[in-house]
């Protein structure tokens, strides 16, 4: 008998060629791509959005900010706030933290600045704002009325009421520093009332 001969062989499968716009690149490869345009998505983000988000928060600041300096010029007279801690120094009036009672005006013009203000104190801040001026207690004068009628005018105060018993000092200081007036209501000892004009001149 003849002998059958032997089927043919099929070639094994060609490989799947790469699906299209994945560059012929493995699986990993992929993963490992799409996790850094994820990174860097989320960095752009970052550096847009917080930076964004800063300067939202600053520009309403500076709107309240704004918004209160406005009143404060618009004010005439004093008015039931503590001045801030730059004026306090650049006019030489140490408000003690403790005070109550605070008011303040400030006026401007070419000539020279004024910073008014009056508070209460205990009889021991008393001594530590005057401490703080570089001068004492001793330096109140009784019944001097250290305060010209014009500031008096200014700052809507009366020193002529009777009953009380006034003490006033005048700092004088050297340029540039200014030259503060101060009168003392000591009527009651244990909370006396402090009434400031300070001059600064450019």
């Amino acid at each position: 008998m003849t002998p059958q001969s032997a089927p043919p062989t099929t070639p094994p499968p060609a490989p799947a060629a790469p699906a299209a716009g994945d560059g012929g690149k493995p699986p990993e490869d992929r993963r490992h791509r799409n996790r850094r345009r994820l990174l860097t998505l989320i960095v752009i983000v970052l550096l847009v959005g917080v930076p964004a988000g800063y300067l939202a928060i600053a520009a309403e600041q500076s709107r309240d900010s704004g918004r209160k300096s406005e009143a404060e010029a618009a004010a005439t007279g004093l008015q039931p706030i503590r001045p801030a801690g730059f004026r306090k120094r650049i006019y030489d009036v140490p408000i003690p933290a403790g005070a109550s009672k605070v008011r303040y005006y400030e006026t401007n013009n070419w000539r020279s600045s004024r910073l008014y203000a009056q508070f209460d104190v205990t009889s021991g801040r008393l001594d530590t704002f005057l401490n703080q001026m570089g001068t004492d207690r001793s330096a109140l004068r009784p019944g001097a009325v250290t305060i010209s009628e014009r500031d008096q005018k200014i700052a809507k105060w009366d020193f002529s009421v009777p009953d009380h018993l006034w003490a006033g000092l005048v700092l004088k200081q050297k340029d540039p520093l200014p030259t503060v007036d101060v009168i003392v209501d000591l009527s009651d000892p244990a909370t006396p009332r402090v009434y400031v004009v300070s001059t600064a001149k450019p």
